[in-house]
């Protein structure tokens, strides 16, 4: 009933992903074919195990039972199959990392540069998601959160220092507002939102002082979904922003942004790159890990 094992990883990334289009982008064919793949399996097998509505795809009891039994089966293969790059004389092989894009500024972007020149085979994809991804089931090789998010059924590797949240805003906008003294005063700013991917919602300012915790829902004109734009509209003066102290560090030294509210701004702990205990070390997974590791 199975032509070829190509039909079963057709059904296995349409599944995981939710989408005939973005499975047939990692598949590298086109939509059509990988509908037509599929249905070729589904008429021989007499069952239905993708389940298409106009929005979305979902497996079956059918197609959840083949996902359940078969899946993990495709992910030992691969596995083994990156296991054999350890016999090649230099490392090789493509590591997948979710994160986010602070994280990639301040952390990635300076330690790839010298990784990547030592080790030519070895490929490094970041994903920018600001969502809780379950790193397993969208077959991600580690991820990165700070410490307290992570999973007790994971390894943890710090990759870097414990760092703090600033308000910021430009010299124009303050030329138009007076400076807060108090988190509560900025309920009368124009503040710059961070929409979160996990709820929906918008992300509340957080603020601690004297043991003295407060959270504050801000309003204004602007809304992102990731925090490096956040920084930006602050320099152009569109408003206040609260955001990584380090990627407003720039601009607070040569003039372009001013701090506010500094004595109420929390300190978080540092980011970790987190990854299933029973994944195997690879040697370029490993060679990754120690230099992303943080050395204070």
């Amino acid at each position: 009933m199975i032509q070829n094992l190509n039909e079963l990883q057709a059904v296995l990334a349409v599944a995981r992903e939710g989408s005939f289009t973005k499975a047939a982008a990692k598949l590298g064919v086109t939509p059509s074919a990988l509908s037509h793949t599929i249905k070729g399996l589904e008429h021989r097998l007499g069952l239905r195990l993708l389940s298409r509505t106009t929005r979305n795809v979902a497996p079956t009891e059918a197609g959840q039972r083949m996902i359940r039994r078969i899946g993990p089966h495709f992910e030992e293969i691969e596995a083994e199959l990156q296991a054999l790059s350890a016999l090649r004389d230099k490392p090789a092989g493509t590591i997948r990392i979710t994160c986010i894009d602070y994280v990639i500024e301040t952390i990635f972007r300076r330690k790839l540069r010298t990784f990547l020149q030592e080790y030519p085979e070895i490929r490094v994809e970041l994903a920018i998601d600001y969502g809780l991804t379950n790193i397993v089931e969208q077959r991600f090789d580690a991820g990165v959160r700070i410490g307290e998010a992570i999973g007790k059924d994971m390894i943890a590797v710090r990759i870097g220092p414990d760092w703090r949240f600033a308000v910021v805003g430009a010299p124009a906008y303050f030329a138009r507002r007076s400076p807060p003294s108090i988190p509560q005063e900025l309920t009368n700013h124009s503040c710059i939102n961070h929409r979160l991917t996990t709820a929906g919602g918008l992300y509340a300012w957080e603020f601690e002082k004297n043991g003295r915790e407060l959270n504050v829902r801000v309003d204004g004109q602007l809304t992102f979904n990731s925090v490096i734009p956040v920084v930006h509209a602050a320099v152009d003066g569109m408003g206040l922003a609260y955001v990584p102290e380090e990627l407003a560090m720039p601009y607070l030294q040569d003039g372009r942004l001013r701090e506010v509210l500094a004595d109420w701004c929390p300190t978080l702990q540092g980011y970790h790159l987190y990854y299933p205990n029973r994944r195997q070390a690879l040697p370029a997974f490993s060679l990754l890990v120690d230099a992303l590791r943080y050395r204070a």
